[in-house]
């Protein structure tokens, strides 16, 4: 528990949040300054700031709770389609320090834009630069 970080305040009961489902490891609240109708977020209840720092249990959890709640969150607002996903880090636009799945119901002609949007200066990579980051990844796994 963070005492300076807004979701763990909520966690705690020390602010209101309009909760959607809670067990023991997750919480899920709608978001306070929503993108769309229904807009919800998911979070362990104990303090992780990135996924790089959330146990594999937890972060199990909460990606169960999500694959459980999409279809409900989207039967809800009458979404045909959402959008989920995690800001992880600063530089990738995460602004609470707590580690949080995003549920964003998607509308036709909302002027969302898909993933690949984030991004306008894609690298361009070669084959050789491709394989090493490939190798990379692989070789930080061992």
């Amino acid at each position: 528990m963070s005492e300076d970080c807004i979701f763990c305040q909520i966690v705690a009961g020390d602010i209101p949040g309009r909760t959607v489902y809670e067990d023991d490891t997750v919480l899920a609240f709608l978001d306070a300054n929503p993108l769309s109708p229904g807009h919800t977020l998911v979070i362990p209840k104990a303090h992780h700031e990135r996924l790089n720092d959330t146990p594999a249990d937890v972060a199990g959890a909460v990606m169960s709770t999500l694959y459980e709640l999409v279809p409900a969150v989207e039967s809800a607002v009458d979404a045909p389609a959402s959008t989920v996903a995690f800001n992880n880090g600063e530089e990738a636009g995460q602004e609470v320090p707590h580690v949080h799945g995003h549920i964003v119901p998607r509308f036709e002609d909302d002027g969302g834009r898909p993933i690949h949007a984030l991004v306008t200066d894609r690298p361009e990579l070669s084959d050789a630069e491709l394989d090493a980051i490939e190798s990379d990844i692989v070789a930080e796994q061992a």
